[in-house]
């Protein structure tokens, strides 16, 4: 594609694309910001009180629907009765098992009542009750009347219709509920005769107790037969088992293999005992002969205590110091000494001879206890072989004997418990008994008038409100400057409440101290709203329009913006209304207001002040006229110019992005104080977005439940991709009496009280 040379024919182009493109989704714009809606409980309660009217046609259809459906309903009576179910011990169920506990039958406790409330449920008791009180032949069953012709053309598969529709109707009626923490059961039935009830009931809680009974004498006699067989077989294992053991016992000379009557292995033991005595007493006396040998006589408790010994001792102490005592004063060759020497020399003898006698003995003692020693050890192991050998045969002897214990006690069993099925076969006992027998309603228990009623209130209010919140989900138009801030996240200069044109906005007076004639209250009432800041400058409109021109001359540091582009997204959303009483209120202020009818396609100022539309701004950008010579001055307001859009030319976006366009602002900023041009929806054409950059600010216009949240924020994106400086949102038409804008009522509706006040 070749490349304009001509900057604003790129800049044209670039308006052009983006106006094409803005129907596509927001989330492809890249610089595009992201907003979410905030929600609370008080948007909640707008919701519900913006869509009460659903909830309330929710909640009455419903009343109504559950009303009518109840009182045609057939009176219901519930009868009930209640069974305990006790805990079976072991000579009724003949479990050979005996040790059962409290803990094991509360384990299975839940298990045991769910089998017995399916039994009460089961077709076999249904089908007997049905046949004993004959419920097919009963209206209050939903049976029919046995007939001749009926009996007469009845067959098989007749009957198999009739026992399955009436099974369905039975379990239809039944219901069976275990009561909690406690071993009963409830059994309710349902039918439109009390009596029928009752009994039904009653006949149901008898045929099981007979049922359980019956159940268990036939098992009870089973088990007799199997028990008689068994003890049979049984018996002929006893006399076998007895008369191995006694076999294995003669051949094999066993007299007593226990450890109290056994003569081997007591015998083994007490010469374990002696044979560690005799090696503890041979190890004594070793160790004495050791020292013995050893020389150090002294270390011998028998030597060192001998009196014999001591005595010599004695004696030889005494001689030395004698021989001492001599040998000083007479000399080694004196008689006395020499006696005394061989006094000494024989009692050293009786010292060697007394010590070699205990020496020998000491040998003798260990000897003996050595031999002893070794002819225990050979006894000890002779007798351990014995007791091995008689181990081995134990083994087979305990198994013989373990198998004819075992055999013989099973035996006594099985014919104890023969005895006990005996005697239980003949005793009508059961674990199960009727508490509470059924006694015939006197109340029906369907329908149930107050709880279908709440029912019914309960579900048309959830209905309603889920419906209101669907319903809100699928509003997909702006309502509040909140929604308008949050996603567009562009400020909200101002709300203008919802108001038609005089005579049918709220019929009310005008002042009476107003200067106008009463032609002119004739032609205020043929007035439409574009007029209503001037027609009725106290009503909430205008004060509206007040507050919307503070934000405009406090939106900016320093001057007031004076060139000023009113949009909106789409057509009628009130941008011309608001271009109108903006310029109005404005001028009203004192300031020189310019107000340009920039919409060339669907001019509409011209209507609104009864003005020419021969020429206008077309005109003056074509060329053919001098913009003095067509702005005139409004009939309102004397500083409030007007200039018209003129006839519609073939290219307005050309003519609006044109040099003379350009001039035409630079005049104006010159001539005005401030200067409000109309433009057409940005997402309908360019000639706004072309205009756009131009502006000094831009106000786009989104009406109250009618501009979409994409359209509203499409526009945005289409504005901010020319760089034009938006300054804000207003949004239009807000009904102060819904629930959207219920909290700005009380303040917006400051201005209408005072007006009403001043038209007393």
């Amino acid at each position: 594609m070749e490349t304009p040379k001509n900057p604003r024919q790129t800049q044209l182009a670039r308006v052009e694309n983006t106006a094409l493109d803005a129907a596509r989704p927001l989330s492809t714009y890249p610089y595009a910001p992201s907003f979410q809606e905030e929600s609370s409980f008080r948007d909640y309660l707008r919701i519900l009180k913006k869509h009460r009217g659903v909830i309330i046609a929710s909640v009455v259809i419903m009343l109504g629907l559950v009303t009518i459906a109840t009182f045609r309903m057939t009176p219901l009576y519930e009868a009930s009765a209640r069974i305990a179910i006790s805990k079976e011990d072991s000579a009724d169920n003949l479990r050979l098992n005996q040790q059962s506990n409290d803990t094991d039958w509360n384990y299975d406790y839940n298990v045991e009542l769910d089998t017995q409330a399916k039994i009460l449920q089961s077709d076999t008791l249904a089908l007997k009750v049905i046949d004993d009180l004959q419920l097919e032949k009963n209206k209050a069953f939903g049976g029919t009347p046995a007939s001749t012709t009926d009996k007469a053309l009845k067959t098989v598969n007749a009957d198999t219709k009739k026992d399955s529709e009436a099974l369905d109707r039975w379990h239809g009626a039944l219901a069976v509920n275990k009561i909690p923490r406690t071993r009963m059961i409830e059994i309710k039935f349902t039918s439109p005769d009390p009596k029928l009830a009752a009994q039904v009931v009653n006949t149901l809680a008898s045929a099981y107790v007979e049922n359980n009974f019956k159940a268990r004498y036939e098992s009870t006699m089973q088990a007799s037969e199997w028990l008689s067989r068994q003890l049979a077989d049984l018996q002929l294992k006893v006399e076998t088992s007895q008369a191995a053991l006694v076999k294995y016992e003669r051949e094999n000379g066993i007299v007593g293999i226990d450890e109290k009557s056994n003569t081997i292995t007591s015998k083994l033991d007490q010469l374990n005992r002696d044979l560690t005595s005799a090696e503890d007493d041979r190890v004594q006396k070793e160790a004495n002969y050791q020292l013995v040998n050893s020389g150090d006589l002294d270390a011998i408790p028998e030597l060192s205590q001998n009196g014999l010994i001591q005595r010599f001792r004695e004696e030889e102490g005494q001689l030395q110091k004698q021989l001492a005592d001599v040998s000083t004063q007479f000399g080694p060759s004196y008689p006395k000494v020499i006696e005394l020497q061989n006094q000494i020399k024989q009692i050293e003898q009786s010292i060697k001879n007394e010590t070699a006698r205990i020496a020998a003995r000491k040998h003798s003692e260990y000897e003996a206890s050595l031999s002893r020693e070794k002819m225990l050890r050979v006894a000890f192991e002779s007798q351990k072989q014995q007791a091995n050998q008689l181990n081995e045969k134990a083994i087979t002897y305990n198994q013989l004997k373990h198998d004819a214990d075992s055999n013989r006690q099973l035996y006594d069993e099985l014919q104890q418990k023969l005895k006990e099925a005996g005697i239980t076969s003949g005793l009508k006992s059961s674990n199960v008994r009727v508490v509470d027998v059924a006694r015939a309603p006197m109340i029906p228990s369907k329908p149930n008038v107050p709880h279908n009623l709440a029912m019914g209130f309960l579900l048309g209010l959830v209905g309603g409100v889920a419906l209101a919140f669907v319903l809100e989900s699928l509003d997909n138009t702006v309502r509040t400057p909140e929604q308008v801030e949050t996603l567009s996240g562009l400020p909200s200069l101002g709300m203008i409440p919802l108001s038609l044109d005089i005579s049918t906005t709220r019929k009310k007076k005008l002042p009476a101290s107003s200067a106008l004639t009463t032609q002119a209250h004739a032609d205020l009432r043929k007035t439409t709203v574009a007029l209503l800041s001037h027609a009725r400058p106290k009503s909430e409109v205008a004060e509206s329009y007040r507050a919307l021109r503070t934000s405009i001359l406090l939106s900016s540091i320093g001057a007031a913006p004076k060139i000023i582009m009113v949009t909106s997204a789409l057509p009628q959303e009130g941008k011309t209304t608001t271009s109108i009483n903006t310029a109005i209120v404005l001028a009203q202020k004192g300031g020189k207001v310019l107000l340009v009818d920039g919409d060339m396609r669907r001019p509409t100022i011209h209507q609104t002040f009864k003005l020419r539309n021969r020429t206008g701004l077309s005109t003056v950008l074509t060329g053919s006229s001098s913009p003095d010579d067509l702005i005139v001055t409004s009939s309102i307001l004397p500083n409030l110019f007007v200039l018209p859009a003129g006839p519609p030319p073939p290219h307005p976006a050309e003519l609006l992005d044109s040099n003379v366009m350009r001039a035409l602002l630079d005049k104006w900023r010159q001539e005005y104080d401030h200067v409000i041009i109309d433009t057409p929806p940005v997402l309908s054409v360019t000639d706004g977005v072309l205009l756009s950059a131009q502006m000094d600010t831009v106000l786009l216009v989104v009406r109250s439940a009618q501009t979409s949240k994409d359209a509203m924020r499409r526009s945005r994106d289409v504005l901010a991709q020319v760089n034009a400086r938006v300054m804000g949102v207003v949004v239009n038409a807000i009904d102060l009496q819904s629930p959207d804008a219920y909290y700005y009522y009380y303040g917006s509706n400051y201005a209408g009280r005072y007006y009403d006040e001043s038209a007393r």
